[in-house]
């Protein structure tokens, strides 16, 4: 897939990875105007998944422990946001009516199961992220009787790939980056690991 001219190579490394794996997230939700779709874990992937979720007209609610990365996702478009440590999420997003979908990009089995709890009947919850517990508690009654669809998203398709590069080129989505030196991979894979940068890291090897 051709890099559109107006894109920069620093924008396209994370589009060609966060970007592609959440707008096709967005696109197995099944997201739509009428919808009200929650992103749990805004960071390199949840803030791309906010604006692609807007994108599709969707009612995007934040959700995630840093007010840094929420104040963030509100101004790339979210509609709600709620801090996991200060009040419950599953109840905050049940007082709006609860999630059509839930997009979980949160590395960890607590806001998988959370989400899982917060979609109303008939929702749609969309595995992304691959948190190292790699299981959580699933209630088969509730999965059942409410008609729960659960779906797993990876990556996407070329055509996935060419139409966020599209969305980009026209101004519809921004990628939040900060660049490293190559000589600083330890030092930057430390920073990832310990939560210290807003979304992405993009090596610049020019």
């Amino acid at each position: 897939v051709k890099v559109p001219k107006n894109v920069s190579s620093l924008e396209a490394a994370p589009l060609s990875c966060a970007g592609l794996t959440t707008y096709k997230a967005v696109k197995m939700s099944g997201a739509r105007s009428s919808d009200l779709v929650a992103i749990f874990g805004i960071g390199g992937l949840g803030h791309l998944a906010v604006q692609y979720a807007k994108i599709a007209g969707a009612t995007v609610v934040a959700v995630d422990l840093v007010d840094e990365k929420l104040a963030l996702a509100k101004e790339l478009g979210a509609d709600y946001t709620v801090n996991g440590k200060a009040k419950d999420p599953v109840e905050a997003i049940k007082k709006l009516g609860g999630a059509d979908s839930v997009i979980c990009v949160a590395v960890g089995a607590r806001p998988y199961e959370q989400a899982f709890n917060a979609l109303r009947r008939g929702g749609t919850m969309v595995f992304v992220a691959l948190p190292a517990e790699n299981y959580m508690q699933l209630p088969i009654f509730e999965t059942v009787l409410n008609g729960i669809k659960i779906v797993g998203s990876i990556v996407g398709t070329p055509l996935d790939l060419a139409e966020v590069y599209q969305l980009h080129a026209t101004g519809r989505t921004k990628v939040i980056y900060e660049t490293r030196r190559l000589e600083q991979v330890n030092e930057a894979m430390e920073e990832v690991e310990h939560a210290r940068i807003p979304a992405r890291l993009v090596f610049d090897m020019i």
